[in-house]
């Protein structure tokens, strides 16, 4: 199982038009993947739509991107895209296959860049964590590059951002979080998106 996040930068005012157009592109006849998420960014760098699917396999995946890559109408938005790049992900392997539902209005996107050889040890710090901090709130999916550099991106939803500033709050105070052993392999380069699901995405 593959995953795949395409990030559209798009023209002031184009976001729910390139939606429609996003929707129709992700369920048209002869296209890879399965949709699972798609959100406008609310906090962080704004004017952006992204895109989350998965592929059963690295065949689907790449057929996907050279279709997005050799139309001059990606994803049905091509008018109102000013830039668009695609990051590429595996799993983290404990966990159970992403499910499209309800789970909160808010998603957090977290992206951290990794030291060399970090991706084994973080894997196993979340592994050992994840069911105490699980109980919180629920992880949408936490899974690691496989281009660029090193790096892994988590996706959280919540039901408010009060209520995301009061669940970090307390699994941090009682030792829940972060991972224990996890910031060792850390960069300190850390990036967050505060996105909201736009009315075609499964995860709402």
């Amino acid at each position: 199982m593959l995953y795949e996040i395409a990030t559209l930068t798009v023209k002031l005012g184009t976001a729910a038009k390139a939606v429609a157009g996003i929707g129709d592109y992700v369920s048209a006849s002869g296209a890879n993947g399965t949709l699972l998420g798609c959100w406008a960014s609310e906090i962080g760098e704004l004017n952006q739509l992204l895109v989350l699917r998965s592929f059963s396999d690295h065949e689907a995946w790449r057929a996907e991107r050279e279709r997005a890559l050799r139309t001059t109408n990606p994803f049905g938005a091509g008018e109102a895209i000013t830039g668009m790049s695609f990051d590429t992900y595996a799993p983290f392997p404990f966990l159970p296959p992403l499910a499209p539902g309800k789970y909160g209005s808010v998603y957090e996107i977290r992206t951290y860049r990794l030291k060399h050889g970090g991706v084994p040890p973080t894997i196993a710090a979340w592994e050992a964590a994840m069911p105490e901090r699980g109980k919180l709130s629920p992880l949408s999916i936490a899974m690691y590059a496989l281009d660029g550099p090193p790096r892994f991106t988590h996706i959280w939803p919540f039901a408010s951002l009060d209520a995301r500033a009061a669940v970090r709050a307390e699994s941090v105070a009682n030792g829940i979080w972060p991972p224990k052993g996890g910031p060792d392999w850390l960069t300190g380069d850390m990036r967050s998106i505060i996105a909201l699901p736009t009315v075609i995405s499964p995860l709402a």
